[in-house]
């Protein structure tokens, strides 16, 4: 340095990450700093402390730019700090305030390293000094990014726990206390009602005991991907990492996509005045947009809806759309009430709500509620306090008890996806049997409320595709479900459980068969036996010609009904590109002349069948002609059909 007055400006900092690192704290900075300048003869000036800020580019380092102020006002002409990474682990900021103090005739001087940039060689070792904490910082900052990636891949989510969750052992988990209340937000929407809405009836209710819930929060619920397993870290930044499947979700991915195209649809300008039943479902036939809505009103009070596009000029009648799915929306219906009403709730509670975690998260609320109590005897709350705390907790412990009693009563019941075939067989016998009961005991689709139908078609279909037949005339071409409703058909159907019926020939009569897929040997004969505890089912095996393509069966003649029609061996693996001539089915029937074999007919309506694991007789030689399959019944003759 050369001999003018050195006039000092003391710059003092630590990181959050540096308070606790001994030999880095603000005074002990402070007193090597003003000992160095007193033996080198510098005037101090001030001392400019910058507390819980890193040297990271692009942090706003107030003190800092208050010591450059002093600087350009010639107040200060030498930075003093203890060590260069103080100033900046930052090439490209290093080189910034070098050409600062040059164009200022100001210097640097460091306490630990030796530098000196009144010269090209202390401005090198400047330079490599920083290049050399840069590279330590990046290092640092990759290493942390490895070890943070690994810890939120098992669950160490660095942010506050959602509604709905909670954290346990630095895991975030399942908040058995708050999670319903997150899935009935998604449900809510799901089925249609608007931010404002669902905020609306939250506060209403005082959910969770709170009167302020907003539109913002259920828009951060809705679109936070942790409720589906899956989290994002660095949102808001330029490069943001997605990690799949680290925390346990509360709603199925397919069931949280859906929520999102929801969102868009909910999002468009259309106003909802009445009660449309295919709102934001039907598609035009020629541009493929969504239909709009109209209604018109009569004298008599009628009220007559209509689907329209305006760039196409259609017009549709609501009433020729639902015609077409009155028999298509029954069977929709039959799998709402069977499936979903009846075994899915008792499954997904079994699953949802496991037993141990229950009785875990009930004892903490009862400890809880213990430091409430002794809170009071020791007057931190008020009689008022108390008893508000004490209600809300009184509350999530009896909606968990009764939640821990459905669990045990399921682990009681065990249902089974065989149970749900086994159910349908049974409906459907019911129908041929006692008809008039069977309707009084089955609640069709022209018998729901406009409301309910609305309600059901949203929560299964999510568009309809409609293709024009003539003079303007349209009828539904393409019907796309929901996937979180239609995969769960699809793997009950495709794993054997679920049937479905499928146009066939009888004879000269076109109809309809229930068709169900493979199960195992051992599985067909349990149904059979169960289904023989309420009726005196037949069952015989037959051989299908693919050449002739006509099912045929005499079942008017011998006074027969077939129940369900499955194959034998799994023809999905041995022959996926369906190439064979023929292919072996079973067939379950029912005498029509014969009602059930329990005392009580009503019973048939109310219980299913017990399981049983006993052996089935069966037919076990298929009858093979030359194009058609035919019947074979035990202690009867074979009939050749023509």
């Amino acid at each position: 340095m050369n001999e003018e007055k050195k006039i000092a400006g003391l710059y003092i900092r630590v990181s959050t990450e540096d308070q606790a690192r001994e030999g880095f704290s603000l005074p002990e900075q402070e007193k090597r700093l003003r000992a160095m300048c007193e033996y080198k003869g510098y005037e101090i000036y001030d001392v400019y402390k910058d507390a819980g800020i890193s040297a990271k580019t692009g942090n706003l380092r107030p003190e800092f730019e208050r010591l450059l102020q002093d600087i350009r006002d010639k107040k200060v002409n030498t930075i003093v700090v203890l060590k260069l990474d103080r100033l900046t682990r930052s090439v490209y900021d290093m080189e910034g305030i070098m050409n600062f103090l040059e164009e200022h005739d100001a210097y640097l001087d460091c306490a630990n390293d030796d530098i000196n940039t009144t010269n090209a060689n202390g401005k090198m070792v400047a330079r490599l000094l920083t290049t050399v904490s840069q590279n330590e910082i990046e290092r640092t900052s990759e290493r942390t990014k490895i070890g943070l990636t690994g810890a939120i891949k098992v669950g160490h989510i660095p942010h506050h726990a959602p509604l709905g969750y909670k954290h346990e052992d630095k895991k975030l988990v399942i908040d058995y206390s708050t999670k319903d209340v997150a899935i009935r937000i998604f449900n809510m929407y799901h089925d249609g009602m608007t931010y404002q809405k669902i905020s609306n009836i939250l506060n209403e209710e005082q959910v969770l005991d709170k009167t302020n819930w907003r539109d913002s929060t259920i828009v951060h619920i809705l679109e936070n991907p942790i409720y589906k397993g899956d989290f994002i870290h660095g949102k808001r930044t330029k490069h943001p990492t997605y990690y799949e499947n680290v925390v346990e979700p509360l709603v199925s991915k397919e069931y949280w996509e859906e929520c999102q195209v929801q969102q868009k649809k909910n999002s468009r300008s259309y106003k909802r005045t009445l009660n449309y039943l295919f709102l934001q479902k039907l598609k035009c036939p020629k541009c493929k947009r969504i239909l709009g809505g109209k209604a018109t009103t009569k004298k008599n009070g009628n009220v007559y809806y209509y689907y329209y596009c305006n760039d196409c000029k259609i017009n549709i009648k609501e009433n020729t759309i639902e015609e077409a799915f009155d028999e298509f929306m029954d069977s929709i219906v039959e799998y709402d009430s069977i499936v979903n009403q009846y075994f899915l709730p008792m499954i997904k509670q079994k699953v949802e709500n496991p037993k141990e975690e229950l009785e875990k998260e009930i004892k903490n609320q009862k400890d809880r509620f213990t430091r409430i109590r002794e809170a009071y005897i020791e007057k931190v709350f008020t009689l008022e306090e108390y008893n508000k705390e004490r209600k809300k907790v009184e509350e999530i412990i009896d909606k968990l008890e009764v939640e821990l009693e459905e669990t045990e009563v399921c682990e009681q019941l065990k249902f089974t996806p065989n149970d749900i075939l086994v159910k349908r067989d049974i409906d459907f016998i019911n129908s041929i049997k006692y008809p008039e009961k069977y309707k009084n005991n089955t609640k069709f689709w022209k018998e729901y409320t406009r409301e309910e139908k609305s309600d059901l078609i949203m929560k299964y279909v999510d568009e309809i595709e409609l293709e024009e037949v003539f003079n303007g005339k349209c009828i539904p071409k393409f019907v796309k479900f929901r996937e979180s409703i239609a995969s769960a058909s699809n793997e009950l159907y495709f794993n054997g459980y679920y049937d479905r019926y499928v146009p066939s020939l009888f004879g000269n009569i076109y109809g309809n068969i229930r068709f169900s897929e493979y199960l195992p040997e051992k599985e067909v004969g349990e149904q059979i036996m169960r289904l023989r505890q309420f009726y005196d089912v037949g069952y015989y095996e037959a051989t299908y010609n693919v050449k002739n393509q006509v099912f045929y069966f005499n079942f008017i003649e011998d006074n027969k009904t077939l129940v369900r029609v499955f194959p034998l061996e799994d023809y999905r693996k041995i022959d996926p590109d369906m190439k064979m001539d023929t292919y072996n089915l079973g067939v379950i029937y029912v005498k029509e002349d014969n009602g059930t074999l329990l005392q009580n007919e009503d019973d048939v309506f109310k219980y299913i069948p017990a399981e049983c694991d006993c052996n089935v007789i069966q037919s076990k030689e298929p009858i093979y002609v030359e194009s058609k399959p035919v019947p074979y019944y035990e202690d009867e003759e074979t009939e050749e059909v023509s």
